[in-house]
């Protein structure tokens, strides 16, 4: 069998290829650094803010990530490829992720996906065409005692059936949660947030020892 050759000689990156991080953006990421003790404990909010604000993470944006961090651009490699939540490409407007936990699995779970992947006509980690959907698993949802779960975005949808995902997936507010999100992590607005408005790591201890 003959092994596929792996290209290392081609950057990755264009280096001719303008910023992909507004200033708002990095501003809204040196805005986490009151935070914590060093820059690079802010890693994952800044992937959670760039992320948000551009769909996904790709490979400039982990350089101009590395960049405001002051970190190798490994280091922030290492850390999106730990987490299926992270997207190095484009991903859909919703995501729909399938719990593959045993009990889910017990309950029926691999029907249910099955039943999203003919709906939506992709496999895991893919995207619809119109980029409305993605597709993913995890290994738990921490709702056994309601699985079946999915998860879209943020809602969780509990005890689904398979002849049920079909209607799931048509309903415009499968995405929609009832109480307002955090804008910590969110896309940036026009004003970058001030870092006053940031709790620091000492008054979230202080908030703990009271």
């Amino acid at each position: 069998m003959a092994w596929q050759a792996i290209d290392r000689t081609t950057p990755v990156i264009d280096e001719k290829a303008p910023p992909v991080l507004s200033e708002a953006v990095r501003e809204k990421i040196r805005a986490f650094f009151p935070r914590y003790e060093t820059k690079r404990a802010a890693l994952l909010p800044a992937l959670h803010i760039v992320q948000e604000t551009l769909g996904h993470v790709g490979y400039q944006a982990m350089k101009e990530i590395a960049e405001v961090l002051e970190i190798p651009p490994s280091q922030v490699m290492d850390t999106m490829s730990f987490y299926t939540h992270f997207w190095d490409h484009p991903k859909g407007v919703k995501v729909v992720v399938a719990c593959r936990s045993l009990s889910c699995s017990l309950l029926g779970s691999d029907a249910v996906l099955q039943a999203v992947k003919d709906e939506l006509g992709i496999e895991e980690h893919h995207t619809t065409p119109d980029g409305t959907y993605s597709l993913l698993t995890e290994e738990c949802l921490a709702a056994c005692d309601h699985g079946p779960c999915l998860l879209i975005n943020e809602k969780l949808h509990k005890c689904v059936k398979p002849e049920q995902v079909a209607k799931l997936l048509k309903d415009a507010k499968n995405d929609q949660i009832a109480f307002p999100r955090s804008e910590l992590f969110s896309k940036v607005a026009a004003k970058p947030v001030d870092p006053v408005d940031l709790p620091k790591t000492s008054d979230v201890k202080e908030m703990q020892d009271a």
